[in-house]
């Protein structure tokens, strides 16, 4: 049994997003991941307590499973989504891209056995 979250289209980079899902993806416990989310400095963090959040309340909906300390990260994901390319000018007449980055972000929790 296992329930996810997704979230597209998040207007962070994928690698900034990773380091997050790091941290939350060695815990044993969906609830210490959100404690340990609601403290980090990271602006992802914040993004990612969120989706850990409504991963556990689809779990809920799903299952039954109301409480987060019966739940586990099993898996957390961020791929790539579509670049938006702006331009910035620079000397002699010239541009310079500027790539903003957008991220896929997957968590998906499971039920301790």
């Amino acid at each position: 049994m296992e329930a996810r979250a997704t979230l597209k289209f998040a207007r962070i980079a994928p690698r900034k997003i990773r380091i997050v899902l790091d941290a939350i993806r060695t815990t044993d416990d969906a609830e210490i991941a959100l404690s340990q989310l609601k403290f980090s400095t990271k602006r992802g963090a914040q993004i990612v307590h969120k989706l850990l959040a409504s991963a556990v309340a689809n779990a809920g909906v799903k299952f039954g499973v109301a409480e987060p300390n019966r739940l586990y990260v099993k898996a957390a994901f961020a791929d790539e989504g579509p670049t938006l390319r702006r331009f910035r000018p620079r000397a002699m007449g010239r541009a310079t891209r500027i790539n903003k980055r957008t991220s896929h972000v997957t968590v998906v929790v499971a039920e301790h056995e």
